[in-house]
């Protein structure tokens, strides 16, 4: 039988710890090939709107996912559809929008455990939207916070999520009036927004700041100017085939400089310690970060064995009458 697992029950079953987990996790298997990912793709709709589809495998675990998700008329609606490897059966189907936030969160939470300097304490985040909640509670999970700032257009959602954020991490979130005002003196920079030109200048980037650019996904959108990424000691995505097609905040900036590809590394090489992170205390750090399959596998895995233990979620009676072999 399939399991479905429904947004609320996602809710109540996945952890920022046991998401960042789980992709620290599915990185090393990354690193050893036990895990297995295939890039982003998108159909257009021809009404505005987009199809996207992304796969991703944990052969040690035995699982294999898809992510799906649509785009129309700015609605988005995201499934995980999540297989046993061994017998090929449909595990569970998870509706995924709030994991699909909680996964992305806890990619920046890996990075900023990998990249940020140790004694970091002070966290920025441009955006004040779901992806941004999750990104500053995964930098709050890895780094001992003392405040953070927070910058987005509207003022009245701005205080608001000051004040609930405050409340969830922990520590004082401060409203700030522009990006400026928010990057100063932090250690740690996300920016999580629909931007689709630069919302955070390299000059206001102090000596050893960390940043996580996750909002812009298309080859033709950027969070970050050409300065934030050249002053990037270290530049880390989460798939270079992936971000090559769709990282505009690096595309961009490289200008097509081919050059400027190879010294972009993938985070699990950093988790797996095959590749090289921050090297001075005073280098500045960037993952950019689209999201990957494997991720949402990860995930995926986390949640269906959490709702299996507690008797979460319905069964689904697909397949129940199995249609014969066909004939040779």
């Amino acid at each position: 039988m399939t399991l479905h697992i429904s947004e609320s029950e996602v809710r109540a079953l996945l952890t920022m710890p046991a998401a960042i987990d789980a992709v620290e996790e599915i990185s090393r298997r990354q690193a050893s090939g036990e895990a297995l990912v295939h890039a982003r793709r998108r159909i257009e709709l021809g009404n505005g709107g987009f199809f996207h589809y992304m796969a991703g495998a944990d052969f040690t675990a035995g699982f294999i996912a898809m992510k799906l998700y649509t785009f129309v008329r700015g609605n988005l609606g995201f499934l995980v559809p999540l297989y046993w490897i061994e017998t090929g059966e449909l595990a569970a189907l998870i509706e995924a929008d709030y994991m699909g936030q909680m996964r992305t969160g806890a990619a920046s939470g890996v990075a900023t455990k990998y990249l940020a300097r140790r004694e970091a304490r002070t966290a920025a985040i441009i955006g004040t939207g779901g992806q941004a909640r999750t990104q500053l509670q995964a930098v709050a999970a890895v780094r001992k916070l003392e405040w953070a700032k927070a910058y987005g257009r509207d003022p009245e959602r701005r205080e608001r999520f000051c004040r609930e954020m405050a409340q969830r991490i922990g520590v004082p979130v401060r409203a700030a009036a522009s990006s400026t005002e928010a990057l100063h003196g932090a250690d740690i920079v996300c920016t999580a927004t629909t931007a689709s030109r630069a919302v955070l200048n390299g000059a206001d980037l102090a000596a050893g700041t960390h940043v996580n650019a996750i909002g812009a996904n298309h080859a033709h959108k950027r969070e970050l100017d050409d300065e934030a990424v050249r002053r990037a000691g270290v530049t880390v995505v989460d798939s270079i085939e992936q971000s090559r097609q769709e990282a505009g905040d690096l595309i961009l900036a490289f200008g097509g400089n081919e050059s400027r590809w190879s010294a972009v590394q993938e985070l699990h090489q950093i988790v797996a310690k095959r590749g090289q992170g921050r090297s001075s205390e005073g280098e500045i750090t960037l993952f950019k970060s689209n999201g990957i399959a494997v991720w949402d596998t990860a995930v995926a895995i986390r949640v269906f064995q959490a709702a299996r233990e507690k008797g979460i979620g319905r069964e689904l009676p697909l397949w129940s009458e199995k249609p014969g072999r066909a004939a040779d």
